[in-house]
């Protein structure tokens, strides 16, 4: 009996104390915008992320990981298949600077250092901070949109450069030894803004903008051309939808990393 018991300690002590700990590490990939100016979930602009991640395991299932990562985003209405979104003929591009927290749930057991518990599949979900300057180019030069107030916004009431964001996704960590992981991951940011892409609402008058903000803040507000079966007096006009601010934007990361781990496997404190 004293055996079983020890035996039993053995085991809840390696469980309770064997995956704690800290990893680290760096991650890349691609990252994509979905939003008023990617409406048919098109891949034809991905842009590029770079991280960096650091997880705590409070046991082999049960993770809270925190991230920092920067990436670019773009899109442009001449890449869509929808000749409404071609006549409006808007455009962007931004880079994005974000921090992150998030819950992470392994569907199997995970332990650094093992034969049996190597790898996991896993979920998570938490929140981030972005902050986001969306750009587009008239003549050769780049404008910041959000300063210009296409959608009629009055100085003093543009929209945040910095906002919060639902985190999801999941991924799958491998093992190469006992130090070093392999982490491959899908993850999603759905926006509290619609303005990722400086579009969201209606067109504002044009007139007044230009006398507000001036003849650049006209032109980007703007930006329809002609094109065969789209009516032109549907575009740019005061009060024409613009965009859909009905749905959030969003952008997600394929990404992959190493990851260090700092924790300590081989025995438990008390039985050292």
């Amino acid at each position: 009996m004293k055996k079983l018991l020890f035996l039993f300690f053995i085991g809840f002590a390696t469980f309770a104390f064997g995956q704690r700990g800290w990893e680290a590490g760096g991650m890349i990939g691609g990252a994509h915008y979905f939003g008023d100016l990617n409406t048919s979930v098109s891949l034809a602009s991905p842009g590029g992320m770079a991280g960096l991640v650091a997880r705590y395991n409070f046991d082999d299932r049960i993770c809270l990981k925190f991230g920092g990562n920067f990436s670019q985003i773009s899109a442009d209405d001449s890449k869509s298949e929808n000749i409404y979104e071609q006549a409006r003929n808007l455009s962007f591009t931004s880079d994005i600077m974000e921090g992150t927290a998030q819950f992470e749930f392994n569907f199997l057991p995970y332990n650094h250092g093992t034969r049996d518990e190597y790898f996991a599949p896993y979920i998570f979900a938490g929140f981030s901070v972005v902050n986001f300057n969306p750009i587009a180019t008239l003549d050769g030069t780049e404008y910041e949109l959000r300063s210009l107030g296409t959608e009629g916004q009055f100085q003093g009431e543009e929209y945040y450069s910095i906002t919060g964001a639902y985190a999801f996704g999941g991924g799958l960590k491998i093992d190469v030894n006992y130090e070093w992981s392999i982490n491959v991951e899908l993850s999603g940011r759905y926006m509290w803004t619609d303005y990722l892409d400086d579009v969201s609402t209606t067109y504002p008058d044009i007139e007044d903008l230009e006398g507000l903000r001036g003849a650049e803040a006209a032109a980007l507000a703007d930006r329809s051309i002609l094109v065969e079966g789209v009516n032109a007096a549907q575009i740019g006009q005061p009060g024409r939808q613009r965009g859909n601010s009905k749905t959030k934007d969003q952008f997600y990361y394929l990404s992959v990393g190493m990851v260090y781990y700092f924790g300590d496997l081989k025995c438990p404190p008390l039985l050292r």
